[in-house]
């Protein structure tokens, strides 16, 4: 009886200390759960000159989205279509003109309707100083090395409407797919001149001079943004939208001098 007391008794204690011990967790534990979700990339296929005003509103949107990262391709609004119409990947479209966003609606790489959100206009920019002496669209550019868009591009449609508006016959030595590339001519002494927008002499800075253009106000270019109809994450990509129209976006977009839709 002795024994069979102290075999139960040792039964017991073992027992008791198997129960004392922590409790088994789920497969992976609460460690390995903790460690965070891998982050999710939106890309944005966004006009050239939108470069400092989308950059700033995609740390932005990052801030209030912990785990999204917002990745840009910055370049012509007619390359960046034809990159999507080719199967290129992105999530969002931001074009500088309309005519180049209805190319992605038809092409259906775009979903939904797209929501203008700025506006911009024209001017003629020359590096400091003015070293060619050049006073605007006239006769002071005889001679001189003018650059501008090329037709197809949003800025050289817009170069050639106020063109022909003022009655002005231009003889560029170049025509560029994206107006960032006639400003960096323009700021490294290739050319004496160069039609940009003016949210692009502005991000210039002291390194141009903006000459106005008379009647450059009437040949507005409008900015519109949609989802792509590839969208990784359509929810993602509609809130990035509905960011850049909404009024934190706008606030950027005004500082960076771009006009109200």
């Amino acid at each position: 009886m002795k024994r069979l007391a102290a075999l139960l008794f040792s039964l017991l204690a073992l027992a008791g200390c198997a129960s004392s011990g922590p409790a088994p967790g789920p497969s992976g534990g609460a460690s390995a759960g903790a460690s965070g979700t891998t982050g999710e990339t939106l890309t944005v296929f966004a006009a050239a000159s939108l470069k400092g005003a989308f950059t700033k509103i995609g740390l932005s949107f990052e801030g209030e989205r912990p785990g999204v990262k917002v990745a840009f391709n910055f370049d012509g609004s007619s390359a960046l279509v034809d990159q999507l119409a080719a199967g290129a990947p992105a999530d969002v479209l931001a074009t500088a003109d309309e005519k180049n966003m209805t190319r992605a609606v038809d092409a259906k790489v775009v979903s939904g309707t797209p929501r203008v959100f700025a506006t911009n206009v024209l001017t003629l920019v020359v590096p400091a100083g003015n070293p060619a002496r050049i006073t605007g669209l006239d006769a002071s550019l005889a001679g001189k090395k003018l650059v501008i868009c090329a037709v197809g591009v949003p800025c050289g449609n817009a170069t050639e409407t106020l063109a022909k508006n003022l009655g002005a016959t231009l003889k560029p030595v170049s025509t560029e797919q994206k107006v960032t590339d006639v400003l960096g001519k323009v700021t490294s002494g290739e050319a004496d001149a160069g039609i940009v927008y003016t949210t692009d002499a502005a991000a210039a800075g002291d390194k141009v001079q903006a000459v106005a253009i008379p009647g450059s106000e009437k040949v507005v270019n409008r900015y519109p943004v949609a989802a792509t109809a590839a969208a990784k994450d359509a929810g993602l990509a509609a809130a990035f939208a509905d960011y850049v129209t909404g009024e934190q976006g706008r606030a950027v977009l005004a500082e960076f001098g771009f006009g109200a839709p």
